[in-house]
């Protein structure tokens, strides 16, 4: 990307610093609720692997050709602008759910090979979050929750402007709920390469007015994303190198047999 101005990066500083403040405030005044899970980014092969699992099962239920490309960790989950958000289980360490965020710091975004963005999207620090997948049941749906809250406070972090996501039917409404619009005008799926060429509709979410809307849509999820804090989503940032030293002994090893740790639910 392009080196942004002097003043861009000043006003970007400005507003990060607001946000610190803003968020120290909120975390005095939230409610503090424990989670029977962690989340957190992905560090080590171990993990990664036991975020592919779940990746992959969870998309073996509803799209099983195409989860055949995700018994393996993919090229995106080792790129520097990449990171993955691992939820585990506090009782045994089993994997319940799991993200993918890519930014454009450095590499423009998945979708970016099927589609071009408008005018308004260009230009904009943006993050893709890709690969949600979750463990089936009641537990499932909080982890689910639990990591789109995990999403949208790490790209608070990263001074990330716009969130987009690319949702299939039915799962697009959850995005819709979410208050995410679509991208383009006519909100017409687009086949998508990294998502095996299945209809898409590409859809943003602007972080900036992300409270104010929920606030004033009186949204279900407004006290649990903005008003509890929850300890056991850390988003510390990972030690570099360590996917990266690991990745070539992981796929070698999963060519031979996955064994990731878990079995069906």
């Amino acid at each position: 990307m392009n080196q942004a101005h002097p003043s861009t990066i000043a006003q970007r500083l400005m507003d990060h610093v607001a946000r610190v403040q803003t968020e120290r405030e909120r975390n005095r005044a939230s409610t503090v609720e424990r989670l029977p899970f962690t989340i957190r980014r992905v560090h080590s092969p171990a993990q990664l692997a036991k975020a592919v699992a779940i990746r992959h099962k969870a998309y073996a239920r509803h799209l099983p050709e195409f989860a055949r490309a995700l018994a393996l960790p993919e090229q995106c989950d080792f790129d520097s602008d990449s990171v993955i958000l691992l939820a585990e289980s506090k009782l045994d360490g089993s994997p319940l759910g799991s993200a993918r965020i890519q930014t454009n710091v450095h590499h423009a975004l998945e979708v970016e090979s099927s589609v071009t963005l408008p005018s308004w999207l260009q230009g904009k620090r943006l993050a893709e979050i890709t690969r949600l997948g979750i463990e089936e049941g009641r537990i499932g749906r909080l982890v689910k929750i639990a990591l789109v809250k995990a999403c949208f406070e790490f790209c608070e972090q990263q001074d990330i402007q716009w969130a987009v996501v690319t949702g299939r039917a039915p799962i697009d409404r959850q995005y819709e709920q979410l208050l995410f619009s679509d991208v383009f005008p006519d909100s017409e799926p687009v086949p998508l390469h990294h998502v095996g060429n299945i209809p898409h509709r590409v859809m943003a979410f602007d972080i900036a007015s992300g409270e104010a809307r929920w606030e004033a849509a009186r949204h279900p999820l407004l006290a649990f994303f903005r008003h509890t804090r929850h300890p056991d989503i850390d988003l510390t940032a990972r030690a570099p190198g360590l996917l990266a030293r690991g990745a070539q002994r992981l796929v070698a090893r999963q060519a031979v047999g996955p064994t990731f740790g878990m079995v069906a639910a």
